[in-house]
């Protein structure tokens, strides 16, 4: 797990610009050894500038003392030990705020500026002392020594904690962005799978609502004709016996067709069950391939929502409504325009918004005389039923049917969803009017 930039915040401990406690004593401990060689140091430089040696020990207390203040203000650091150079102190000064610039943020052309002006400082500081035991006679060289000696000293002290530092920071500002990569990408991460729970919601959801409209269209007309005639049977059972058994035989036929539906589709949907507990038990533990496996998922979903390619077809519209005939309604069919096969599922919401219709018709008005028509157009594919009002008396309003208010809602849903259109309402002769315009492909 990685540490965001929140977490990081609340990791600054340390006391004042230093982020750990082990920081500032680190820098404590080098401006302590600093101060001191910086003190040795001002007891030669106060006798060779004639001033006192507490003097020459203080201020190179002082001078040595501006290391702690490195990691706030490197140049600080930087122009201290250049100005000190000429005293001939600050060796541990110079390497460690040389290495604290190179490693900091600071633009480079301020670090190559500073660099510049330390190596400047050693070279000529260093020329000068050589030239001076020379002239002692301390040293019997030639004269290639002493720009030797200077150029040598100068890069030895300037160049290794300038290039380690710009390697250090380097690195740093690498490790950094790796760390704020991660970050973005663990955010990253959580976000897809908030997405992908949001999506497999959405998905089981639709397929809830999907399942509700499959149960209530293939139970409701199937039974709402058995208690039709089951009422007509009670009606008919004493005076008229082979109507009677003609209408048992009718209740079991549909009882039967009821239940076949009914064991498909718990067959489909045990299957269904099946294959999502089997990718439940395959979910990796990675973020992204649960985002992919959940986003997968509920598009598969998404697209079985807008209708199985099996399930009944237009060319079974007949038989449909010569059950209804059979339950005693008085049904008329007409159909316009060229007759032809459609998408699967462009015929199967046409059969069940007729259905539906037809179920409806058995509800409300039992016994009124009701006209189905069907136009097939150039696009689209029209239906329309349409139910007179319900006569007065009616043997079949004993069945009361019970009514869940599901049926149009579900009707408009399968038409939306393949982007027809679904109009329903009450006509002026006291009936209702069912139509739905679907496009064709």
């Amino acid at each position: 797990m990685t540490t965001t930039g929140e977490d990081d915040t609340r990791a600054l401990t340390g006391p004042w610009w230093w982020a750990r406690w082990r920081s500032a004593v680190l820098d404590g401990c080098l401006a302590l050894v600093s101060a001191v060689e910086c003190a040795a140091e001002g007891i030669p430089f106060a006798r060779d500038a004639g001033i006192p040696l507490a003097a020459g020990v203080v201020f190179g207390v002082a001078a040595g003392s501006t290391l702690l203040l490195r990691r706030m203000w490197p140049i600080v650091v930087v122009l201290v030990s250049v100005a000190i150079a000429p005293a001939q102190m600050g060796f541990l000064l110079t390497v460690v705020g040389l290495y604290t610039l190179a490693a900091s943020e600071l633009p480079r052309r301020i670090i190559a500026s500073l660099a510049g002006m330390s190596l400047v400082g050693t070279l000529v500081v260093t020329f000068v002392r050589a030239q001076q035991d020379m002239t002692r006679g301390e040293w019997d060289m030639g004269d290639w020594f002493v720009p030797f000696i200077s150029i040598t000293a100068s890069l030895g002290v300037t160049a290794p904690p300038l290039l380690l530092g710009l390697y250090v920071g380097a690195r740093r500002r690498l490790m950094e962005s790796l760390r704020e990569r991660a970050d973005s990408l663990e955010r990253e991460l959580q976000l897809l799978a908030e997405r992908a729970e949001e999506r497999a919601e959405w998905a089981r959801n639709e397929e809830r609502t999907r399942i509700a409209r499959e149960m209530h269209d293939v139970v409701a007309h199937r039974v709402s004709l058995m208690v039709v005639h089951a009422a007509a049977l009670q009606a008919v059972a004493r005076k008229d016996p082979e109507k009677a058994v003609k209408n048992a035989a009718l209740v079991g036929d549909m009882g039967r067709q009821a239940l076949t539906e009914l064991r498909e589709m718990l067959g489909v949907l045990r299957s269904g069950d099946a294959g999502v507990a089997r990718e439940r038990a395959a979910v990796p533990l990675a973020a992204v391939k649960v985002a992919a496996a959940a986003a997968a998922a509920a598009s598969r979903v998404a697209g079985e929502g807008g209708g199985s390619a099996e399930g009944p077809c237009l060319s079974e519209l007949e038989e449909l409504i010569g059950q209804s005939a059979a339950a005693g309604m008085v049904v008329d069919l007409l159909v316009e325009g060229e007759v032809r096969s459609y998408a699967p599922e462009v015929e199967q919401t046409a059969y069940r918004v007729v259905q539906e219709a037809l179920t409806n018709v058995h509800k409300h008005a039992a016994g009124a005389k009701t006209r189905v028509r069907l136009a097939h157009r150039v696009s689209e594919i029209a239906m329309q039923v349409e139910n007179g009002p319900p006569p007065e008396v009616s043997s079949a309003s004993a069945a009361r049917l019970p009514s869940g208010g599901n049926g149009l809602v579900g009707m408009k849903e399968r038409v939306s969803a393949l982007g027809g259109v679904f109009v329903s309402g009450p006509t002026d002769a006291g009936g209702f009017r069912v139509s739905a315009v679907i496009p064709a492909s």
